[in-house]
């Protein structure tokens, strides 16, 4: 059974068109970025021009939902993107998108190719239960700056993603911190796929069902588990 995550009445009240699914992964093997990983990533980007047709990422449904959900909470969407559309800008800038290792690239790819916001976290590092959540504006966000870590903490009401050590990822999937992301050590992960209507559960199921695929392509020893929808 994948692990729950737990999302408050604060954020349900704020986007009732919201859903997750979770993919666990244990026994995997990541390493640095390689060619199958490069692959991936190219085909993503030929997917999202073909869904795109010659629009901007944020004039797609999916972005537009996720854009007025940032507003909501009192974040300026076209200053802090949602992690969706900022990977798909990259992809159609000239620079492309980013090479970070094997694990990270094999789910921006999903991200770009379906247009939505997927995260990875290294389930050994997440302290107890992961929570969506209302900031109050103390927490701790370990971040990187200069190529040294510090701690930042969050905006009163911004929504977060945390466990019991503090925030993982600030403005909801804006920036995630570095204590529990993956590294080219991390054996154990959690996936988080995230969705606002208009995007149908079965197109989030689909997406899940890709990615549960390319991990195992990838990581053939391992035991990769997908949850149940969550959707209110």
């Amino acid at each position: 059974m994948t692990r729950p995550l737990h999302i408050s009445d604060e954020v349900r009240a704020l986007a009732p068109g919201f859903g997750h699914l979770v993919i666990e992964a244990h026994g995997l093997t990541n390493g640095p970025s390689d060619e199958a990983g490069s692959a991936l990533l190219d085909e993503a980007t030929r997917r999202l021009v073909e869904r795109l047709d010659g629009r901007a990422p944020q004039d797609d449904p999916h972005i537009a939902a996720w854009r007025a959900a940032y507003t909501a909470f009192g974040t300026k969407p076209s200053r802090t993107r949602n992690s969706a559309e900022a990977l798909a800008k990259r992809a159609l800038a000239d620079g492309g998108l980013p090479r970070i290792n094997r694990l990270v690239d094999l789910y921006n790819a999903l991200s770009v190719a379906h247009l939505i916001p997927v995260g990875g976290e290294d389930l050994d590092r997440i302290q107890g239960d992961m929570r969506l959540v209302r900031a109050r504006g103390d927490e701790p966000f370990v971040t990187a700056a200069g190529g040294a870590e510090v701690v930042e903490h969050p905006e009163p009401g911004e929504v977060v993603w945390c466990d019991d050590r503090g925030v993982t990822c600030r403005r909801w999937n804006w920036r995630q911190g570095v204590r529990t992301r993956l590294t080219e050590d991390s054996v154990s992960a959690l996936f988080l796929l995230e969705r606002m209507a208009p995007m149908t559960l079965e197109e989030l199921t689909t997406a899940g069902a890709e990615l549960a695929e390319a991990l195992q392509k990838a990581c053939p020893d391992a035991r990769v588990e997908i949850g149940e929808v969550w959707s209110q």
